[in-house]
């Protein structure tokens, strides 16, 4: 092997090596074990560019990143983008130790009390709800890669904070022991604003919005989908299970979201999306593959999924004139709802069109 291809051959491997700096939340669809695989897929693809508009946890737009792409990111929530805007689009900004104090302080600088009054009761302790108000009191005057850094510190610390990460249910009830339940949030902030602070590198300049895929620019070389799946029993809905996650992201659109005060969580509405039902999922993944014909497509996709994967595979056929390569993995789904619930092993197939 000459040393001219050593580099090559080690990209996945670097990547992924870089890729393990990246903060870990516990979320719906996530793909961190399927990293090694996407590694090893994007390299062979090869290209400059990348799109991820289904960006979720942010982990495949940081693995793009790392793997040398110039990625643009999106996602129809506004948190999962603020996620890629810290480590992805942000190049070397870190919060520093001032910035932390000034944040974390409890400095409350214009007496903003949305959350203790919205979630007093809800969610976390009293003096966690009004650590939020003033810690956003701050941020609403920070700017550019540090203001981002800070949004997602917060998602990040809540999410930790809240058993499995989903804002269902009020209370502990799901307490597993871990300590992260039981730490406050200001200190929870500052252990996730140095997770953050040691993910960001310098790669190729990328770029993210808050946006769905139907409004995701074309032209990429390579476009990574991870679409919502419609699982044939439950729901996909995102709102559902991270709407405080979503709030938190904007300070609840500056305290002017339409908070559903009969509910006992005080959750956001559900949004609209083609992606959210059986009825409409085939014809918005045709659309969407379409819309990205000219690319190639890199499609996370499972076997306990709506529509089943030769329906997928044909749906691709026809819109790049070949059949697709499948890759399929084993995968254990470990996320639910109780402690007694189903763990599925299911299929997870990464569906490669060129």
């Amino acid at each position: 092997m000459s040393s001219a291809q050593q580099p090559l051959l080690d990209l996945p491997l670097r990547a992924l090596t870089q890729v393990e700096q990246y903060p870990h939340m516990r979320y719906m669809g996530s793909k961190y074990r399927l990293l090694p695989t996407l590694a090893r897929v994007f390299e062979e693809i090869g290209g400059q560019t990348a799109l991820d508009p289904f960006t979720g946890s942010g982990v495949v737009s940081y693995l793009l990143k790392a793997m040398g792409f110039e990625v643009t990111s999106s996602d129809y929530l506004n948190f999962p983008v603020a996620l890629v805007q810290a480590a992805c689009v942000n190049q070397s900004e870190r919060l520093t130790q001032d910035d932390l104090a000034r944040i974390a302080g409890g400095c409350n600088s214009d007496d903003r009390d949305f959350i203790s009054r919205t979630y007093a009761g809800r969610f976390f302790t009293p003096a966690d709800l009004r650590f939020l108000d003033a810690a956003w009191s701050q941020i609403d005057q920070m700017e550019g890669s540090k203001r981002h850094l800070a949004i997602a510190s917060l998602v990040l610390a809540a999410a930790r904070k809240q058993p499995r990460g989903v804002f269902t249910v009020t209370g502990l009830r799901y307490d597993d022991g871990r300590a992260s339940l039981h730490m406050p949030l200001d200190e929870q902030f500052r252990k996730c604003a140095a997770a953050w602070n040691d993910a960001v590198f310098e790669g190729r300049k990328c770029q993210a919005a808050q946006g769905d895929v139907a409004v995701a620019p074309s032209g990429a070389d390579l476009v990574y989908l991870d679409p919502p799946y419609a699982p044939p029993r439950d729901d996909n809905d995102y709102v559902k299970r991270y709407w405080f996650l979503e709030g938190l992201a904007t300070y609840w659109d500056s305290g002017t979201a339409p908070v559903m005060a009969q509910t006992k969580t005080r959750k956001l509405p559900k949004r609209a999306t083609p992606f959210g039902s059986k009825q409409t999922i085939v014809s918005a993944l045709a659309a969407t593959f379409d819309k990205f014909r000219d690319s190639t497509l890199v499609l996370s996709y499972g076997s306990n999924a709506v529509p089943d994967l030769d329906s997928l595979t044909g749906m691709l056929r026809d819109v790049k004139g070949s059949a697709p390569e499948v890759i399929e993995l084993t995968h254990r789904y470990h996320f639910g709802t109780h402690r007694a619930a189903t763990r599925r092993e299911a299929v997870e197939y990464v569906v490669v069109a060129s």
